[in-house]
């Protein structure tokens, strides 16, 4: 109990923080690329089966509705962005409902089920990395014919952008499908997937971006799921997927190293909360959750997306005492948690 009341303490402190630094922000803008740990809705408006608009997904967001966030809630990006001062939640860029007036101050490009790998969004017919950023070009033109060339720069340029994926690039591609395992070995594939979000990020600086925070991957051996599947070991956490994700987070730690060297005026933050969020997956208890081997929809064992049922009578009524919402992504609580978490070292850096 005293471990909780420290930790709900520091949120505290944290948030009042976040409250008095809002006062002199640098950031006018989130601008997020990624997979559904960051997709906002942009997969609501594709053709694929990997969709989340309907209940009990949002079922905790404002007005209890479902809004194509994977989770009962918010999503990082949301909390960050209100930790800036700037809006409680970042638009996607597909939904109709929204505008370049919305956009201008934080847009997301992200798509649940995409990865750095081409291969990985063919999966399930999602947005790949590339034309995320295509869309993105296509937002920065709409940006400065709204706000004038000079003013739209100026947004590009100080706006903070989120990078959050590799998860399915391993758990929905190589390790399911042959065609990248005849090709890779586990490091020559995360060697490959490194090159191309130094690419990436090339791109973007080339394009005006200069503050960016790259999210590794976290325990992915943890995930509910992935608890279910491994059968032999108990169904713990399988420790060959978190072994792989710790030498994914490494690389990618080594390349933003190396693109401070190619990029002089490239500010990077490594949001890497791999060694936070098994923590929190240790120790449920000291942040206040129950349960982590389940996760609060349906059975918690393997559902996802449309095997997420609002109907099922297993489904928990208090999602804040779960790790995880569904069998691969985080409750609210959780990415409240998390946020926090990064929050307190991205405010520094770009604040």
């Amino acid at each position: 109990m005293e471990s909780i009341h420290i930790i709900l303490l520091t949120l505290l402190l944290a948030t009042t923080h976040f409250v008095n630094v809002v006062c002199n922000n640098k950031v006018p803008a989130v601008i997020v690329f990624g997979d559904s740990s960051v997709d906002s809705g942009n997969n609501n408006k594709i053709a694929t089966v990997l969709k989340s608009n309907f209940r009990p997904y949002g079922r905790d967001f404002e007005g209890g509705r479902p809004t194509g966030r994977f989770c009962n809630g918010r999503v990082p990006p949301d909390f960050i962005s209100e930790a800036l001062g700037i809006k409680p939640y970042v638009p996607a860029y597909l939904d109709p409902s929204y505008s370049i007036k919305d956009f201008a101050t934080g847009v997301c490009f992200a798509s649940a089920g995409t990865g750095y790998d081409n291969a990985t969004s063919d999966v399930l017919n999602v947005i790949p990395l590339w034309k995320e950023l295509e869309y993105y070009k296509e937002y920065q033109a709409k940006l400065r014919d709204y706000l004038g060339v000079e003013k739209a720069n100026e947004v590009i340029s100080e706006a903070l952008y989120l990078m959050s994926l590799g998860t399915n690039d391993f758990l929905e591609n190589y390790f399911v499908f042959p065609t990248r395992r005849l090709q890779f070995s586990v490091s020559q594939y995360q060697d490959f997937l490194v090159d191309i979000a130094h690419n990436f990020i090339t791109q973007l600086y080339h394009l005006g971006a200069r503050k960016l925070s790259l999210t590794g991957l976290v325990p992915i051996g943890c995930l509910p799921l992935e608890r279910t599947v491994n059968i032999l070991g108990h169904h713990d956490c399988d420790d060959k997927y978190n072994d792989v994700a710790l030498g994914f987070n490494k690389k990618l730690e080594i390349m933003l190293n190396r693109l401070a060297k190619e990029l002089p005026l490239l500010k990077t933050v490594s949001a890497n909360a791999y060694d936070f969020v098994n923590e929190i997956i240790t120790k449920p208890s000291s942040f206040g959750f129950e349960v982590v081997e389940k996760a609060c929809c349906s059975t918690g064992t393997f559902e996802m997306s449309y095997l997420c049922s609002d109907k099922n009578p297993l489904t928990c009524k208090d999602a804040d005492k779960y790790v995880f919402w569904d069998a691969f992504h985080p409750t609210q609580k959780t990415n409240q948690i998390v946020s926090h978490y990064l929050i307190a070292k991205l405010l520094p850096a770009f604040n």
